[in-house]
């Protein structure tokens, strides 16, 4: 019994770490699911919180609206206290939690239709629409939401994000030097381009949307650049599994108490645990390169007020700067700046993955949690057998 209890510790271990592929037997319906089930049920009444928010007015909209957030993040934390013990859900269960939130999207528009209430499109218009335009845009909302909560929830998503920030908060140290050794490269490449006259006259007239998607281009080719070349860190990591070196990863874990007298075989990885550590590292990865960017974009900013004044901003664009939402600061100027940062965090991500140094940096403390995450899993399994067995 206190082995079972020490194995499924260690399992909730490996989910806080971000690391929840490495529980044996981990699947959709025994893990994957139970945990997806606060933010389904988040999303859910959701719907039904929108429905009724459509027959209300004034202040008692208002009301309602408060009242329906409390309702919904209350079932999110009771949801959440319950799935922390991993319950496994029963194929009839699967299938009933799967059913109902496929249901939803398609009742809740027939139930608005029947009532005779008026469609709110997610432009913020208040016009009616047909029953079938809220019914398909119900259920593109559904399915967006469940494969994103089943990629976070089966990979860690948040866990991972919450670790990386609190690694680049915690390390000011080497946030900034991080960024030292960043900006001045990133700066030769880029600042030269910042006073150029035709990439102001197009960043004018380029709305917010179209540099949204550059900014997603580049952040999609960092993503693969990210992928390729981290593949091969993967394959570089050690799995050293002689007792003295398990008895220190396993310090602070469920597995603390666990006495190892011998070496451990390597436990071979499948295709979903080895994409669950290539996620680990990507993310601090992306997490360093957003770090970069803000740097860049702030730099910008700032050279931009000091430097371009709105005389030489309306010479370089051939008419009136048009102003933006912050005063003083012109579209253009905050476009540019936004355009450089995305560019410039690509293009060190990419480039430090070739540098060893910045590896060895930088990069270590990522696969030394990798290495401990797979030594902790050879105790795990170890002390799983033996009590299986």
């Amino acid at each position: 019994m206190a082995s079972e209890t020490v194995v499924r510790r260690t399992e909730q271990w490996f989910v806080r770490q971000g690391a929840p592929t490495m529980i044996e037997g981990y699947g959709f319906r025994s893990h994957v699911l139970p945990r997806m089930l606060p933010a389904l049920t988040f999303v859910a009444v959701g719907s039904f919180a929108w429905l009724v928010l459509q027959q209300s007015t004034g202040l008692s909209r208002g009301v309602l609206l408060g009242v329906i957030v409390a309702v919904m993040v209350s079932a999110w934390v009771l949801l959440s206290l319950f799935v922390r013990r991993m319950p496994s859900f029963s194929p009839r269960a699967t299938v009933l939690v799967l059913v109902v939130y496929a249901v939803i999207p398609v009742i809740t528009p027939l139930i608005q239709y029947a009532l005779e209430i008026r469609f709110m499109a997610p432009d913020g218009d208040d016009h009616p629409e047909p029953v079938w335009g809220a019914l398909a845009w119900f259920v593109v909302v559904f399915v967006l939401a469940f494969v994103a909560t089943m990629l976070a929830t089966t990979y860690g998503l948040g866990a991972l994000l919450k670790a990386a920030i609190r690694h680049v908060i915690a390390d000011l140290r080497n946030s900034v030097h991080l960024i030292g050794r960043a900006l001045p490269p990133m700066l030769f490449v880029t600042l030269f381009l910042f006073f150029t006259g035709e990439l102001w006259q197009a960043m004018n007239r380029l709305l917010w949307p179209r540099v949204s998607l550059v900014v997603l281009l580049f952040a999609s080719i960092t993503v693969l650049a990210a992928a390729a070349r981290l593949r091969d860190e993967i394959g570089r990591v050690e799995q050293d599994l002689r007792p003295e070196v398990l008895t220190v990863a396993c310090k602070g874990t469920p597995l603390s108490g666990v006495e190892i007298t011998e070496p451990l075989p390597p436990r071979r990885l499948n295709g979903r645990q080895s994409r669950n550590l290539l996620v680990m590292l990507a993310i601090r990865q992306l997490v360093q390169a957003a770090v970069i960017g803000l740097a860049l974009f702030v730099f910008f900013v700032i050279l931009g007020l000091i430097v371009v004044t709105p005389e030489i901003a309306e010479q370089w664009i051939g008419e009136p700067a048009k102003p933006s939402m912050i005063p003083g600061l012109p579209s253009a100027m905050l476009r540019n700046a936004t355009l450089f940062a995305a560019f410039g965090s690509m293009y060190f991500s990419v480039i430090s993955m070739s540098d060893a140094d910045h590896r060895r940096q930088f990069f270590a403390p990522v696969i030394e949690k990798v290495e401990r995450t797979l030594e902790v899993r050879a105790v795990y399994l170890d002390v799983r057998e033996r009590a299986a067995a």
